[in-house]
């Protein structure tokens, strides 16, 4: 008898509907009933490892993961009971044992949601501090920077760099109490697979994998906010949030998992190449050559002068001898135009877009 594709179940005295195939930890969170996970992101396969999330369900003796637990017609699952909250204080006190704070809070680094659980929770620093185990190893690479006390080896960047991407450029090393993130070989990451996408960043629950470049940031005169805009880099069209601060880009971030068609996920220029927004060398007013020199000038003579000079060619060679490559960074609107250009008013199809795809 096959499943139906919608079915009831109880969640805290309360019925929800779930369908076939969810858990029941995706069936809590479309009915809006938040159930805390550590190792779970949206984007990768259940793996139940981090144990945050265990639930009863009734006629099971044990706690399940509700992140992997399927749900099924009639089961009645309890989130808030004594129980459940007793292990979650548990579980968060063997967690804080092994996890230092950091030393000097970073404004733009992730919220580590350990910290942030064992505060919802009440649970306390009670077990003494276990001894550093996990050894620290200097990157040459120019983003991604890994702290190993902040690690609870959740897996999760393992597995994004392996579900998500597909490079497999990092992995559990080590074994017990040593089991690290590292690379498979105890390379550099430049000298991997990896293609310094940030997803690691993106996903790990504690800051553990975080960025370079904004460490630098101590002091911000305003508080940070975020703008949502469309990446230009390629034709994709990956949404993003500009972390803006004192008139200037300081971060990106990809938004949340499930909100925009990109999933949460960007690219190595998407997340880090926004120095070009401020970089001292940009062009700001239009210039032309003078005596061998690059002098300012208006626009209107900016623009004459390279008409005069692409007719100059097609008068010389014909129209197949010019070539037009636009950019990117324009707008959708700007590339047509470029195109336009090409083809009505000079009589090429030499045209092209860094970013066809």
């Amino acid at each position: 008898m096959n499943e139906p594709e919608t079915f009831e179940i109880l969640v805290d005295g309360a019925s929800i509907t779930a369908r076939a195939g969810e858990t029941v930890l995706q069936a809590a969170a479309r009915a809006g009933i938040e159930i805390p996970t550590l190792c779970h992101d949206d984007r990768l396969d259940p793996m139940g490892s981090c144990r945050m999330c265990l639930v009863e369900v009734a006629g099971s003796r044990r706690l399940q993961p509700a992140c992997a637990w399927k749900a099924a017609a009639g089961m009645e699952v309890k989130c808030e009971t004594e129980r459940v909250a007793r292990h979650r204080v548990h579980l968060l006190e063997m967690y804080l044992a092994d996890h230092a704070a950091p030393a000097t809070p970073e404004p733009l680094a992730p919220k580590n949601q350990v910290l942030q659980l064992a505060e919802r929770y009440g649970a306390t620093r009670r077990l003494p501090a276990l001894e550093a185990r996990r050894e620290a190893r200097a990157d040459a690479n120019p983003y991604v920077h890994f702290d190993p006390d902040q690690c609870i080896l959740c897996a999760r960047c393992v597995r994004y760099c392996d579900e998500v991407e597909a490079v497999s450029a990092i992995t559990l090393a080590g074994r017990g109490a040593k089991t690290t993130i590292a690379t498979a070989a105890q390379t550099q990451l430049l000298d991997t697979t990896c293609e310094l996408c940030g997803g690691c960043i993106d996903t790990c629950p504690t800051g553990a994998m975080r960025e370079k470049k904004p460490r630098s940031v101590v002091e911000l005169a305003q508080p940070v906010k975020q703008v949502r805009t469309t990446c230009n880099f390629c034709g994709v069209g990956c949404q993003l949030d500009l972390h803006v601060a004192d008139e200037k880009v300081v971060k990106v971030s990809a938004p949340p998992t499930g909100t925009t068609l990109n999933d949460g996920n960007l690219c190595v220029k998407g997340r880090f190449a926004y120095d070009f927004i401020h970089h001292e060398e940009r062009l700001t007013k239009p210039l032309v050559r003078e005596n061998g020199q690059l002098v300012e000038t208006s626009w209107e003579i900016a623009l004459k002068r390279a008409a005069e000079g692409l007719r100059g060619v097609e008068q010389r060679y014909g129209a197949q001898a010019l070539g037009f490559v636009s950019s990117s960074r324009c707008t959708g609107e700007e590339n047509y135009l470029v195109q336009k250009l090409a083809r009505a008013a000079f009589g090429t199809n030499n045209c092209h877009q860094c970013a066809a795809t």
